[in-house]
């Protein structure tokens, strides 16, 4: 199939780089180190069963949906970088 400058596989590359960096963003964000016993934004005591599921852990289950809410809001990512995103 002919794909003008583009070499033989190169749309599998992206998708397959856009995947890799999306798992490796989102390693990046797994907590690390020791889990705290008390949230460290309200205090609350984190339950035992929360902090042997997710090692490093240092927020409660509630103040981690907010933490999680207003990061999800920030969607600037865009791996294409087309003409009309630059353009904004």
């Amino acid at each position: 199939m002919a794909t003008g400058w583009a070499q033989d596989g190169a749309v599998q590359d992206q998708i397959d780089d856009t995947v890799d960096e999306a798992v490796q963003r989102a390693r990046n964000k797994l907590p690390k180190g020791v889990s705290l016993t008390h949230c460290e934004e309200c205090e609350v005591q984190i339950p035992e069963a929360r902090r042997k599921a997710v090692p490093g852990v240092h927020l409660c289950v509630n103040c981690q949906e907010a933490h999680d809410r207003a990061e999800a809001g920030d969607s600037s990512y865009n791996r294409r970088g087309s003409k009309d995103s630059q353009l904004r």
